[in-house]
């Protein structure tokens, strides 16, 4: 081979060198994955702000705003099954054209946690009982299937809007029938509870907040430790 002839086979070489190794580059410098993510992934539950960072979360029980007085969750992440996520998106979807969106206040709940609540709340009006048979769940509520989610509505610059009540308002004020108070936020209540069914999800009663996705039965009480950190 002629120097002429090697010098060209170099530079063929250095063009083509970066697109072997970069990518395998790329895969050594990335972070290990999660492994509670990883869990949470093989129990068929996605991160929803993954599939739509639109939604405005204020996960209260990663906080001690909330009924228990206490953080139970060991970060802010809202977790459901993709199924449920992914008409939770249709939702976004419907009211971002309306100029409003959804803010998210529980998803997924382990079992462990649930157990907590009753502690906390014995009341089945307001917390679902958790109930084990031989060491594995066997009731308990639909946020423990990854199939529920808590939620209420934000303007297009993402503040929230009235209520009836704050979320978690264990009292008559809270419940769907309740019809004092402002017009306003009944009406912004309403309107929440119609577009959520439109996509399969369906409100209790009870709690203004809480709506249980179509389907649920099918899905297992799960006991997979949220992640940590953001």
């Amino acid at each position: 081979m002629t120097l002429p002839h090697l010098f060209a086979a170099w530079a063929i070489l250095a063009a083509i060198l970066p697109c072997v190794f970069a990518p395998a580059m790329a895969r050594a410098a990335d972070p290990a994955p999660d492994p509670a993510i990883q869990a949470l992934a093989r129990a068929g539950l996605v991160e929803v702000t993954a599939l739509d960072p639109s939604f405005r979360l204020d996960m209260r029980y990663a906080t001690s705003n909330n009924f228990t007085g206490r953080a139970v969750y060991p970060s802010g992440r809202c977790f459901l099954r993709r199924e449920a996520a992914m008409r939770l998106m249709d939702v976004q979807a419907e009211l971002r054209a309306r100029g409003l969106g959804l803010v998210l206040y529980d998803c997924y709940r382990p079992f462990s946690v649930q157990k907590i609540f009753w502690e906390v709340t014995p009341d089945k009006g307001y917390v679902g009982r958790p109930v084990e048979e031989g060491g594995k769940p066997v009731s308990g509520s639909k946020h423990n299937r990854g199939m529920a989610v808590d939620a209420g509505l934000v303007d297009a610059s993402g503040t929230v809007l009235p209520m009836p009540t704050d979320f978690d308002d264990f009292s008559p004020r809270a419940s769907r029938n309740f019809t004092g108070g402002d017009p306003g936020a009944r009406a912004n209540s309403r309107l929440l509870a119609e577009v959520m069914a439109r996509h399969g999800f369906r409100p209790i009663s009870s709690e203004w907040w809480h709506f249980d996705a179509d389907g649920w039965k099918a899905c297992p009480l799960l006991d997979v430790p949220l992640p940590a950190g953001k």
